[in-house]
């Protein structure tokens, strides 16, 4: 267990530091012109399927299932290599690195991600955000149901969470209380789904990009009010 700290940050990768959404548009029309449109529709049929089974987007795991259906399918091994050898670094949001570096100068900062135990991390690695909080990198299955034990890794006084689903904050902040504040950076088709939208609370702080959070100090955060001039 580390020393408790009066202020801890966990930032969320996908759609919130990293345009997800641009990398799966990427992986679409890689699969359109190595598979056609008829098999890159069954990737995503097989994609969905096991998000379905486990929880979190397995884009590897997928891409096994498809190749038992298309075993003799030589188009599979040039997806795998576009998954694995992908530029993330290129698809960081405006910014993103600088919010890092300003959340590190208040306090410690913790990426706080879900997903599988093989792309995520890679994601993590080559976009070189692990780097930009000097490794200090949390990826679960489900992370929202893992608070306790980010609480023994990275014990605080309040937590300051930063997600694009408020699905996540509003479980983050049932757990918690009074003891985080929720950040929504508006990124991403999770961020403008009506039926979220509607369905939870809005966070304690909400931004359009995360990059406008270079415009809030650590007061303003602790106790939002507004922007800090």
């Amino acid at each position: 267990m580390s020393a408790k700290s009066a202020v801890v940050f966990l930032v969320d990768v996908d759609n919130t530091l990293l345009d997800n959404d641009r990398i799966t548009a990427d992986l679409k029309g890689h699969l359109e012109r190595e598979v056609g449109h008829e098999r890159e529709e069954r990737y995503w049929a097989i994609f969905e399927e096991l998000r379905a089974e486990l929880g979190y987007a397995d884009y590897l795991g997928a891409l096994q299932r498809y190749r038992v259906e298309y075993p003799r399918d030589p188009h599979v091994l040039t997806v795998s290599t576009f998954l694995v050898d992908y530029p993330f670094a290129n698809r960081l949001y405006p910014r993103a690195l600088d919010v890092l570096a300003r959340f590190r100068a208040w306090a410690p900062t913790v990426i706080l991600s879900d997903g599988d135990a093989v792309f995520q991390p890679r994601k993590v690695k080559i976009s070189g955000l692990g780097d930009a909080v000097d490794g200090h990198v949390l990826i679960y299955i489900h992370k929202e149901r893992e608070l306790a034990d980010v609480e023994c890794r990275y014990p605080a006084d309040h937590y300051v969470v930063v997600d694009d689903k408020l699905r996540i904050l509003t479980a983050i902040k049932q757990a918690w209380g009074p003891r985080v504040t929720t950040v929504f950076p508006r990124q991403g088709h999770y961020a403008h789904d009506p039926t979220a939208l509607a369905t939870y609370p809005p966070a304690t702080v909400s931004v359009e990009r995360i990059g406008d959070l270079l415009e809030w100090d650590l007061p303003g955060l602790l106790a939002p009010a507004a922007p800090a001039s």
